[in-house]
């Protein structure tokens, strides 16, 4: 665990705003505050830079290095968080500037994730997620040693330790992957049982938070574990669904994604994403009522780009749709569709709204879910 679980954690948060940046810095850090959150921290602070060209040391320019300095001991803070994965010489020397301890996104996102994992595979693939964000970064392990400023006991013993601890780290990491790729190929085999069997699987992606989770809990009266927190639920989970036409799915609930998901995160779960490659029918769950969720589309857009899956038969559902509605009115299903559809005129193609709290929308989406399968010639 990087974070801990004690009241004592004090975050001071800090974004950097680029010139190429989609997002505003005060949306990033606010994200940044929610995973702050969901790892167990308490938020003090936040600070904002306007940066074309991060310094290769501190990554801050020198008067916001300052002003962070002056603000530890004004609010108290003892873990910074930088929304940017540092490089292991900048998060070294901010460590040594400010005295506290220094965590970049990547670090914060692995923390969380080894929070949530549960099943056996999940442990697995977060512990070699995190070997392979460590790994460049053990020669800050051994700081001390330089500090000492040289002598007896401090030549050799340094940097040979290093490479004991790099040449453990990779066998681990080597490890890892073996028993991850057993894991892969049981599930390639079950995955091909599932083909023959001739049901057609529907997955569930999203950016995180979008409430994947309760559509799957609200389709199939599944038993997933849901908060309001950013990756609530880590480990996938496949339930059957019957359609309206008494046929049936498999629905499976992925990882979900996010902005700046740590590479080591994304080659480390490849096998649990390989659903994905294999599923008939990808169920994009969009959070209507984030004002970055255009933002967020095109983030799940990229990812799936990445993953070669962008020709993969697609639904739109436009999730949390009660949220938009004026609190003030006694809204149910029909008046709230009727009124949405009207407003917003959505007229994109699989494209449906719905609210998975509040199970609005859902018949028509498994009307859809079955109409789409239907023209791929996947219907069971």
């Amino acid at each position: 665990m990087i974070l801990t679980q004690t009241a004592a954690e004090r975050a001071f948060l800090v974004a950097v705003r680029g010139a190429k940046d989609s997002w505003s810095a005060e949306d990033s850090i606010e994200e940044l505050a929610q995973l702050t959150r969901t790892a167990g921290a308490e938020v003090v602070g936040k600070l904002i830079q306007r940066l074309a060209t991060p310094s290769a040391t501190h990554y801050l320019g020198k008067g916001k290095l300052a002003e962070l300095l002056a603000l530890r001991d004004e609010v108290n803070y003892n873990v910074a968080i930088f929304d940017v994965e540092l490089s292991p010489l900048q998060q070294r020397n901010l460590e040594n500037f400010l005295q506290v301890k220094v965590i970049d996104r990547a670090a914060l996102i692995l923390d969380i994730f080894a929070r949530r994992a549960r099943t056996h595979e999940g442990k697995l693939q977060v512990e070699l997620a995190q070997h392979q964000y460590f790994l460049p970064r053990l020669a800050g392990q051994w700081a001390h040693l330089e500090r000492l400023g040289g002598g007896i006991g401090t030549r050799g013993p340094g940097e040979s330790q290093i490479e004991t601890d790099r040449r453990l780290i990779r066998h681990r990491i080597h490890r890892l992957k073996t028993q991850i790729e057993e894991i892969s190929k049981h599930r390639q085999l079950y995955r091909q049982r599932r083909q023959k069997s001739g049901i057609p699987v529907v997955a569930l992606i999203g950016y995180t938070n979008a409430g994947k989770s309760t559509l799957l809990n609200a389709l199939s009266q599944a038993d997933v574990f849901v908060e309001d927190k950013l990756f609530a639920t880590l480990d996938p989970t496949t339930r059957r669904l019957t359609l309206p036409d008494k046929s049936e799915v498999l629905v499976t609930d992925t990882v979900g994604f996010i902005r700046k998901l740590p590479p080591t995160i994304v080659s480390a779960f490849k096998a649990t994403l390989e659903e994905l490659a294999e599923a008939s029918l990808l169920l994009h769950v969009v959070d209507l009522s984030s004002h970055n969720a255009a933002e967020q589309c095109q983030i799940v857009e990229d990812i799936l780009i990445d993953l070669e899956l962008t020709d993969k038969p697609r639904i739109t559902a436009l999730n949390k749709i009660d949220r938009l509605l004026d609190s003030g009115k006694n809204w149910n299903e029909k008046t709230a569709l009727d009124y949405l559809y009207h407003r917003d005129e959505i007229a994109a193609e699989n494209t449906i709204l719905i609210s998975a709290e509040k199970r609005w929308g859902l018949k028509p989406l498994l009307e859809l879910v079955k109409m789409t399968l239907s023209n791929q010639n996947l219907a069971p």
